[in-house]
């Protein structure tokens, strides 16, 4: 398990990672003690702690309240830098209403799968329905070209994202990383999901490293919190003179 010292800067993934996987996204349940923590460890970190999820950062912002910290949401779609500015790549680009309908239509038949609209795009779930799997895939690749210039289909756990083309976790890694209070320390991104993958190669890339919860803390975020209120309870300890 590596420790967390003042000269990393930590990105976290929220939904399987921070918070328990709920049966849709609506119903997950934030621990009344994260907000706190999180802030804690930004202060302990100089502001070094960002939240990149795959939900739009308003919705991420609501669950975690009253916290608020640096990040990306939509994979990378809007990311929100430590001054407040939030950057949206290819703002002007939404979903085709066409396709919203025609996967309304395709799904109506099948208890269990929701689909989930964002500011960008939309994910179908089948976390309640996962013999609808291939049904689900099959679907969404009828409906969105693979040549499509400006958005693709992205495996998640249980889901499809449909997102835009070039907009990963990766990229909001690389931004932030770019940035103060993120310039020039060791990152060190966490997550559970495909989707997170790319987070986690760019912070080997820029020389730290990239944990899933799956192998490092044992498939339960449970433990990445309580390793988080650990790292968080050493490093406000007294440097031993």
């Amino acid at each position: 398990m590596p420790e967390i010292d003042r000269s990393c800067a930590l990105f976290l993934d929220l939904d399987g990672t921070l918070v328990e996987i709920a049966d849709t996204p609506d119903q997950v349940a934030v621990p009344t003690d994260l907000p706190p923590l999180l802030a804690r460890l930004k202060e302990l970190l100089g502001g070094a702690l960002a939240i990149i999820s795959g939900r739009p950062m308003t919705d991420t912002d609501r669950l975690l309240a009253p916290f608020v910290t640096s990040g990306a949401g939509e994979h990378g779609a809007a990311i929100r830098f430590a001054d407040g500015t939030v950057e949206n790549r290819q703002a002007d680009v939404v979903l085709p209403h066409e396709w919203r309908r025609q996967l309304e239509q395709g799904t109506a038949g099948w208890p269990g799968v929701s689909l989930e609209a964002k500011p960008h795009g939309l994910t179908i779930h089948y976390r309640l329905a996962a013999d609808r799997e291939d049904d689900v895939w099959k679907l969404a690749r009828q409906i969105v070209p693979e040549n499509d210039p400006q958005f693709c289909l992205m495996r998640a756990r249980m889901a499809v994202e449909i997102a835009l083309k070039g907009t990963t976790k990766g990229h909001a890694v690389e931004a932030l990383m770019a940035r103060q209070p993120f310039r020039s320390r060791v990152p060190l991104f966490i997550g559970d999901d495909f989707t997170d993958e790319a987070g986690m190669i760019a912070a080997r890339r820029l020389g730290g490293q990239g944990l899933r919860v799956d192998t490092t803390f044992g498939g339960k975020p449970a433990a990445v919190r309580a390793w988080l209120r650990q790292s968080a309870d050493r490093l406000e300890r007294p440097v031993a003179s």
